[in-house]
């Protein structure tokens, strides 16, 4: 399996965009959290996050596109079977099923990353250090705040048998860890 060194260089190629590859970080650190979380590989589930919008910058304005480029990316790189798909599936706009906890996983993990960085960029200090659930669960219900960070795609982390607190804690928690190489 591809380390996460060498899937971060490979990720460079496609993906230059600094705020980009931050928030792929942080779906990253969030799937690392869940993998513990659930007795996971913490590898797999890492890569998985970290690799899921490698082919945004090149299928940004065509939906359609975004995340099957990726699998074809993401299989020429010999990732696993399961990585490949749990990245086919994150993009609701080809309507396939998530079947697996992976799939599940990303499919929730990836808007959260957005409204957690929006609840850190709204604090007086900028830091991710300040955002806890709480204060989150609050700003989850305005809806005029981080308008880009799906709630209905957020809360299927009950597809994985989370409630939305313990799924807000665990990510804001994994975040957290990183918060140095996000510059929050």
């Amino acid at each position: 399996m591809l380390t996460r060194e060498k899937a971060y260089a490979e990720l460079t190629k496609y993906v230059q965009n600094k705020n980009l590859l931050k928030h792929m970080l942080g779906v990253e650190a969030i799937m690392r959290g869940l993998a513990e979380r659930f007795n996971q590989d913490q590898e797999l589930w890492g890569l998985a996050g970290l690799l899921h919008d490698i082919d945004y910058e090149e299928t940004k304005d065509d939906p359609q596109r975004h995340s099957l480029r990726a699998a074809e990316i993401l299989t020429e790189l010999d990732l696993p079977s399961e990585v490949v798909q749990a990245v086919k599936v994150h993009n609701y706009v080809h309507g396939i099923p998530r079947t697996t906890l992976l799939d599940k996983a990303l499919y929730a993990a990836d808007p959260v990353s957005g409204l957690i960085v929006a609840g850190a960029l709204v604090r007086p200090d900028k830091k991710l250090a300040g955002v806890d659930t709480e204060f989150l669960k609050k700003k989850f219900g305005e809806k005029s705040f981080a308008k880009g960070a799906n709630r209905e795609q957020i809360k299927t982390c009950e597809e994985m048998g989370l409630d939305l607190d313990t799924f807000l804690d665990i990510s804001i928690k994994s975040m957290q860890k990183i918060a140095a190489e996000l510059g929050l």
